[in-house]
């Protein structure tokens, strides 16, 4: 994407860490090429200006508690962020009114906005102020056509899922099954319905997309794009690999990881973090430990406080645990995870499959389990193992024995070096700079 001339460019993040994290780097690449950054953002899990001493910050009241936690639950989630577009509008308004004017003084005239596809209440905005709005889709191509589709895919009758056909290809989407596509199973499917109406309608309302993805890596998906959204598409991915690891994480990273890795053999260590939103059941994630430590195989274990519900961290491993796997293993709260994908001790990465996450790994060659919950994880894994064929997808009910077997099937069996030869192949092709 060639953006020309001197000016400045205003960005709006979406409060989640897997969409703060991206929209920061595209605010360093387009900072590179000459423009002078504002990031307007919620005061609820806002971005630390310190981080970022050359950009200008400017929160907007939200409406939210300090302590405001962010459910797990799809649904919750889905409702959460049509409260933000609600509360948000008019405050987003003020503030962004002020900064053109204020650009102008100054003759640093705005270019453009740049907000989070799902801020849809700011195309308005964008429209009555005469400034082109340019949206980020933080998930890939595909994923979004999924989402984009899914008014057609009720209408065809191939939403609700049903049992008879979970297994079966869609067939206007041949690379998905009909569990891939079933992103959430929505409490009130009218509601979940006109969400998706009302941000494909402002998304094709705004001067663009950009996507942080690359041809190489959905080339087949572009056309499809094409039709469902007519108006420019950028795909500048991925993001992370035009600067070094990103400073946006809203939790402290625990560097003591890296220091461990260090001692790790080469390609041995299996890292395991499910994101920053995900949650587990408590019977669920008490099979993860037995699994891990009878793999044999050294891990480092990202488990994040609420990441099982009522429990404040480790409590809830059994007796004895700790000690029986001694040096084999590292748990931390968070993790440098760019850095960790990164070292050569890194053999796997059994990860949810966040957008983030997937594209993270295919960049440092690190073969995945996956462990999707809901939305554009379900597809993205979909891609990881049947599509790409690097990694191995844990579908069922989590289970010890079957952890083992997916480790093992990774870090030891010559079907892991196969998917370690051809994610190598992917890494090669995406990786530019």
């Amino acid at each position: 994407m060639k953006l020309k001339g001197r000016g400045s460019v205003i960005l709006f993040p979406l409060p989640f860490q897997g969409h703060i994290n991206p929209m920061l780097q595209l605010a360093n690449i387009l900072h590179e090429r000459g423009f002078s950054i504002s990031i307007l953002h919620t005061r609820f899990n806002s971005p630390n200006p310190l981080n970022y001493p050359l950009f200008r910050f400017y929160p907007i009241p939200d409406g939210l508690s300090e302590n405001h936690v962010i459910s797990s639950d799809p649904n919750r989630i889905v409702a959460f962020v049509k409260f933000l577009n609600s509360n948000c509008q008019t405050p987003f308004r003020v503030c962004l009114a002020k900064l053109i004017s204020t650009s102008l003084e100054d003759e640093d005239p705005t270019a453009c906005l740049v907000t989070d596809a799902l801020w849809y209440s700011t195309q308005a905005v964008a429209d009555d102020l005469k400034l082109p709005r340019i949206v980020l889709r933080t998930s890939n191509v595909s994923s979004f056509i999924v989402l984009s589709s899914m008014s057609l895919l009720f209408e065809k009758g191939y939403l609700p899922l049903q049992d008879s056909v979970v297994e079966m290809e869609v067939p206007e989407l041949p690379q998905f099954r009909f569990k891939d596509i079933a992103m959430l199973e929505a409490s009130d499917r009218e509601s979940f319905l006109q969400f998706i109406e009302i941000l494909v309608q402002e998304t094709k309302a705004s001067s663009g997309i950009i996507l942080n993805s690359c041809e190489d890596l959905e080339q087949e998906f572009l056309s499809k794009l094409s039709l469902l959204f007519p108006i420019p598409v950028f795909l500048i991915g991925p993001f992370h690999k035009y600067f070094p690891a990103s400073s946006s994480s809203l939790l402290p990273q625990d560097r003591t990881c890296i220091s461990w890795l260090d001692k790790q053999q080469p390609n041995s260590v299996i890292y395991v973090s499910f994101g920053s939103v995900a949650a587990i059941e408590e019977a669920d994630f008490l099979e993860v430990p037995w699994g891990l430590a009878n793999s044999m195989q050294p891990f480092l274990w990202v488990v994040r406080p609420g990441l099982v519900q009522g429990s404040e961290w480790l409590e809830i491993l059994p007796n004895g645990y700790l000690e029986m796997v001694g040096e084999r293993t590292h748990i931390v709260k968070w993790a440098p995870q760019q850095e960790v994908l990164a070292h050569p001790s890194t053999g796997a990465f059994w990860t949810h499959c966040g957008w983030n996450s997937t594209l993270e790994s295919l960049c440092e060659g690190v073969p995945m389990i996956c462990q999707p919950s809901f939305g554009d994880q379900k597809t993205d894994s979909r891609f990881v193992s049947h599509v790409w064929r690097v990694g191995v997808h844990l579908e069922f009910k989590i289970e010890r024995g079957e952890i083992e077997r997916a480790i093992r099937r990774l870090m030891v069996e010559p079907e892991g070096q196969e998917m370690r030869e051809r994610i190598k192949l992917i890494k090669d092709k995406i990786i530019f700079v």
